[in-house]
C-alpha cells in the first residue's frame, strides 16, 4: 500500500511541477510537460512490478503509437482559443479529436498487422 502511495505522490508532484513552472514561463512549463516523464515513470513502475521484458517492450511500443494521434490536440486547442472559443470548449474539442484519432490509429494499425 505504501508503494502505491509513493507512485501516486511522485506522479502528482511532476504534474504540479509542470503547472507551477508554466505559471512563470509557459514555454518552460510546456517543456517539462512535454518530457515523457509519465511514460518513463510508467515503464519504471511496470518493470519494478513485473520485470516482464515483453510486457515492457509492448508498453513502450504502444506508447509511441498512441502519442502520435494525441499531438494534433496541442495545435487545435490554441487555434480555437485564439479564435474566441472558451477554454473548456477548446479542451473538449481537442479531447474529442484525440479520441477520434486514437480510434483511427488503432484501426489503421490493426489493418497493417500491428496489434496494440
Amino acid at each position: 500500500m505504501i508503494y502505491l502511495g509513493v507512485k501516486a505522490l511522485v506522479s502528482a508532484v511532476l504534474i504540479v511541477l509542470a503547472s507551477e513552472i508554466a505559471k512563470r514561463s509557459p514555454a518552460a512549463g510546456a517543456l517539462v510537460a512535454s518530457l515523457p516523464l509519465v511514460s518513463v515513470l510508467g515503464m519504471i513502475w511496470l518493470w519494478r512490478d513485473t520485470t516482464d521484458a515483453d510486457r515492457l517492450a509492448s508498453h513502450a511500443e504502444a506508447t509511441f503509437w498512441y502519442v502520435l494521434p494525441s499531438l494534433p490536440m496541442f495545435l487545435l486547442i490554441p487555434v480555437l482559443i485564439r479564435r474566441g472559443l472558451g477554454f473548456w470548449q477548446a479542451l473538449l474539442a481537442g479531447c474529442a479529436l484525440t479520441v477520434v484519432l486514437y480510434l483511427t490509429m488503432t484501426w489503421a494499425l490493426a489493418r497493417a498487422g500491428i496489434k496494440l
